[in-house]
């Protein structure tokens, strides 16, 4: 199979997959529609990007059509930022101002409409034939490169503070999550990267090594697309979503050392302390794999703000942490008991508040330095 028939051969598989992921997606039903419908246009946009060696058999010489599939590319990472925004935040909307991320695609075409999209045939193939002295498509490649650092930037931004959210005010499913939605970036990053290496060599004296590079790139895409569908579609629960309006700790204590409170006194301190740990263990509300901040301090009528000073800045502890410390030592109070020898890792795991055994071996041996298995053999 020569090299253009086997461009043709993976764009077809890759193109066939994201159009059926993509109309899966859109027509599934749950609860994260929004977000479903941001990666469906997310892969719809890849595949009108990657649709190229097809296009070219359909479409002969230059045209405004084939210009046009070119500067779709510019969609691509605005589309995947907002689609982060929408699984790591509750309370995301599409509103009017995302049309804003449309800037530059529009800008692009805009500059391209008095010397390709409004002359004829013969300046089109002119155009093309000097594209490397265009000061157009110079313009779009260094417009395109910075908008994919300054977008790649925002999402490990969102990414990171939305997690450490998660920490301080949830003590439900693993974090894993969000660590590997990072990993997801990452790959996504890499493909970018190698995308302008494909560039680079389009525009040298080694033209044919970017073609090579094309096909790596299609794999690569078909790949992580895969993954990423593979993950999501197997976890079904894998993203919990956080308030957007939830405040960081170190935001909180930064306003409050700006403003005439002095914080929380230190007799207010002792009693809202002995009233949390009475409370965590009277109540045993770690046992509840929901668990918020939230839920806790409308129980003990702490407000969430002083409560979530209390445990991430006082304690020095994520609420995470804190509600699996409950979690681990009721865990390891069942494995001491001989009479539960029988009981099975993954019955206690279940019993004690956690939701995934990958969480409990995690949590597990953060607070103990073993593993359960290891921890009940060796008592």
């Amino acid at each position: 199979m020569d090299k253009i028939n086997l461009l043709i051969s993976v764009t077809t598989v890759s193109l066939f997959i994201s159009l059926f992921l993509a109309f899966f997606l859109v027509t599934v039903k749950t609860k994260n529609k929004i977000s479903n419908v941001l990666f469906a246009v997310f892969l719809l946009i890849i595949a009108v990007d990657i649709c190229e060696p097809l296009f070219n058999t359909m479409v002969d010489g230059p045209s405004n059509l084939r210009m046009l599939r070119n500067t779709f590319a510019f969609l691509q990472i605005p589309v995947f930022y907002l689609y982060v925004l929408s699984v790591c935040y509750s309370d995301f909307k599409l509103k009017p101002k995302c049309i804003l991320h449309l800037l530059p695609f529009l800008v692009s075409n805009l500059i391209l409409i008095p010397r390709f999209y409004a002359v004829d045939t013969a300046s089109k193939i002119s155009f093309i034939i000097n594209r490397k002295n265009m000061i157009e498509l110079q313009f779009s490649h260094i417009l395109i490169h910075v908008q994919i650092v300054i977008y790649i930037i925002a999402v490990f931004s969102v990414l990171r503070k939305s997690k450490k959210l998660y920490l301080e005010n949830y003590a439900g499913r693993n974090v894993s999550s969000y660590n590997w939605l990072f990993q997801f970036t990452i790959a996504l990053t890499i493909l970018y990267l190698i995308a302008l290496l494909k560039n680079i060599f389009k525009f040298s004296d080694y033209p044919y090594i970017s073609e090579w590079i094309k096909i790596g790139l299609l794999f690569f895409n078909l790949f992580i697309i895969c993954w990423y569908l593979y993950k999501a579609l197997n976890n079904p629960g894998l993203f919990r979503n956080i308030d957007s309006k939830l405040k960081l700790v170190s935001e909180i204590v930064s306003e409050k050392k700006n403003s005439e409170q002095t914080g929380i006194k230190e007799k207010e301190y002792t009693e809202e302390l002995v009233k949390l740990q009475q409370y965590m263990v009277e109540e045993k509300p770690f046992l509840n794999p929901s668990l918020t901040i939230q839920d806790v301090a409308k129980d003990i009528k702490v407000p969430v703000r002083d409560l979530s000073l209390l445990i991430n800045h006082q304690l020095e502890q994520h609420f995470y942490d804190f509600v699996n410390s409950y979690r681990i030592a009721r865990a390891m109070d069942i494995l001491k008991d001989v009479a539960n020898s029988k009981v099975t890792i993954l019955e206690i795991l279940y019993e004690v508040g956690f939701n995934s055994k990958s969480s409990f071996n995690t949590a597990f041996k953060k607070h103990t330095g073993n593993t359960p298995t290891y921890y009940r053999k060796n008592l």
